[in-house]
C-alpha cells in the first residue's frame, strides 16, 4: 500500500537514497534499524525518527502520528507497514530481496494483519526508550536527523 505525499518534492535529501522512518523510542524499531544497518552493504538507506524534524518536514501529519508503523519513502513513494518491510527487503537486494519478494506475493490484508499484531505488542516485547536513538559516531553519514 503506498501513496503519494505532495511534500516530496519539498524534500531536499538527494532521491537515490531511499529513507526509513522509525519509532525512535521503540526497542523493536531501534532492533531494526541496527539490522538493517548490519545488512545494507552497498549503504544505501537512510534512516530518521517518526518524532524528528525530517520526518516533520516530509511526512504529513497523520503519518507521523502513527508510531505504530514503518514507514519507507522510495522513489517519490511512501509505503507503511508490512508494505514497507517488503520494500526494504527488495531494495537491500539479495537474499533480503527474494524474502521482500516472498511477502510481497502474500496478500497485504494478510501481512498487514501480522504487522499489526506483531506493532501491538512490540513495546511489551522489545521495551520502551525515554529518548530516540542516536547514532553512533560512524553511522551519522546515514542518519538525518
Amino acid at each position: 500500500m503506498s501513496s503519494k505525499n505532495s511534500k516530496n518534492s519539498e524534500h531536499t535529501t538527494d532521491p537515490e537514497y531511499p529513507t526509513v522512518f522509525f519509532d525512535g523510542v521503540c526497542g523493536l524499531c531501534n532492533h531494526t534499524v541496527n539490522w538493517l544497518l548490519a545488512h545494507d552493504a552497498k549503504h544505501t538507506l537512510r534512516f530518521a525518527p517518526l518524532q524528528g524534524k525530517t520526518a516533520a518536514g516530509i511526512l504529513s501529519h497523520e503519518v507521523r502520528e502513527r508510531l505504530d508503523t514503518l514507514v519507507f519513502l522510495h522513489g517519490g513513494k511512501i509505503y507503511t507497514r508490512s508494505a514497507a518491510v517488503t520494500r526494504i527487503l527488495l531494495t537491500l537486494g539479495g537474499p533480503w530481496g527474494v524474502l521482500g519478494g516472498l511477502l510481497w506475493i502474500v496478500p497485504w490484508p494478510i501481512r498487514d494483519l501480522g504487522y499489526r499484531t506483531v506493532s501491538r505488542w512490540r513495546y511489551r516485547l522489545f521495551g520502551k526508550h525515554d529518548v530516540c536513538r542516536l547514532p553512533l559516531p560512524e553511522e551519522r553519514a546515514v542518519f538525518l536527523d
